[in-house]
């Protein structure tokens, strides 16, 4: 593969966010949003490239799925804080306080803090896996590995979670009646009390898409995007929900009260929508896709809550960077990235007034498309300086 910082591959993505993000106003760093880097493809750009990428979106927050040496190495010295993550095959042995305490002082206390790691995801959907067994395995292996922390001095800086599939719960709607599967009823109150206790976040991977997609005749597609509609009201506590994302972080919020524990942050460790599907795979398209995410950026800049907690920023990752092309399933699963492995943007994401499919909203991202489109103009020196200034950087790095 050629160098993925080509000339075509650099004005396509810097050229294009930077417009995108000039006319947002969007400020130096959004301290609320983050990315999923998948690794998950034969064809990505190296760490080091991506680096420079996240630092040109203005990110400052990643997630990886593993603790790839190459990734903690290159990520070094940079504004970028990382969340990295445990193989779920590794539980069984980080259980053992031990083999915790060398896990983390080979795979974190040498890279830190030169590398901003400042999450621990221990494995990913335990509690919605077919496991039985590796489910007992989670808090015993959290608890080790905090423990190793501990006594490295390292737990202040990072913390412990796991991410968990929106199916942890049994009741999603309305959010007031949110509660957890029954079946997995006697490791969550162990598993709230570590949060609880180490002052960690609850993780929700959580999917607008799943709900339009398995239902596209009830579920409003307006309320999966966060496009402009009449929304729900919660019939125990009167919240108005617009969107989908915040009625199902607040059944996280309002099930985790039932059990006791009312403090705990919820974050959203992955959300975002496929740019392409298979046949049966309603809703998966650029369009929706390029809506969606815009939707949740402006969403992001505004730092807002959901209604129950709306003076709490939500953190959100979007999942992903890239269309990842060795990712097993249905074609949705590699087709959710922001952008193809070239770097090339794999959709729109806002630099034109775009539609949904309903037909009943038009999205833009000032008060109306004319501002938009003049805004291009004023834009395009300022971008033409940036892109110039990138290129020569990038020739002195060679």
């Amino acid at each position: 593969m050629g160098t993925f910082l080509s000339k075509i591959g650099i004005s396509n993505v810097i050229l294009g966010f930077f417009l995108f993000l000039s006319g947002l106003g969007f400020p130096e760093e959004v301290e609320s949003l983050g990315i999923n880097y998948g690794q998950v493809g034969n064809n990505l750009p190296p760490p080091h490239e991506v680096l420079n990428l996240l630092q040109s979106f203005k990110l400052t927050k990643a997630r990886i799925y593993d603790t790839n040496p190459q990734v903690l190495t290159a990520f070094a010295n940079s504004n970028i804080e990382l969340i990295v993550t445990v193989d779920n095959q590794m539980l069984s042995t980080l259980m053992d306080p031990q083999q915790a305490l060398q896990w983390v002082g080979t795979h974190i206390r040498p890279y830190f803090p030169a590398t901003k790691i400042t999450g621990i995801a221990v494995g990913n959907e335990i509690l919605t896996g077919d496991d039985a067994t590796l489910m007992t395995y989670l808090v015993p292996a959290m608890v080790s590995i905090n423990a190793a922390l501990v006594k490295l001095g390292l737990d202040q800086y990072i913390h412990v979670s796991t991410p968990n599939s929106l199916a942890v719960l049994e009741v999603s709607y309305p959010p007031s009646e949110g509660s957890f599967r029954s079946e997995i009823s006697e490791i969550m109150p162990q598993f709230l009390q570590f949060l609880a206790t180490t002052k960690a976040p609850f993780w929700i991977n959580a999917y607008p898409y799943f709900a339009y997609k398995d239902d596209p005749n009830s579920v409003s597609l307006d309320y999966v995007l966060f496009n402009p509609n009449s929304g729900m009201i919660d019939p125990s506590t009167k919240l108005h929900y617009d969107n989908m994302l915040y009625a199902q972080v607040d059944a996280v919020i309002f099930a985790m009260a039932k059990m006791g524990y009312e403090g705990i942050e919820v974050m959203v460790s992955e959300t975002g929508w496929p740019s392409k599907g298979d046949p049966d795979e309603t809703g998966a398209t650029a369009e929706n896709a390029a809506i969606y995410n815009r939707n949740l950026l402006r969403r992001q800049l505004e730092n807002e809550g959901t209604p129950l907690r709306p003076n709490k920023r939500l953190e959100i990752y979007v999942f992903a960077l890239f269309n990842e092309d060795m990712k097993p399933g249905p074609t949705s699963e590699r087709n959710y990235g922001l952008l193809q492995p070239d770097g090339t943007m794999a959709y729109n994401v806002g630099l034109s007034p775009l539609s949904s499919s309903s037909g009943s909203a038009s999205i833009s991202l000032t008060s109306n498309a004319t501002q938009v489109q003049r805004g291009h103009q004023s834009l395009l020196f300022p971008a033409f300086l940036y892109l110039l200034l990138f290129q020569v950087f990038m020739r002195r790095q060679r």
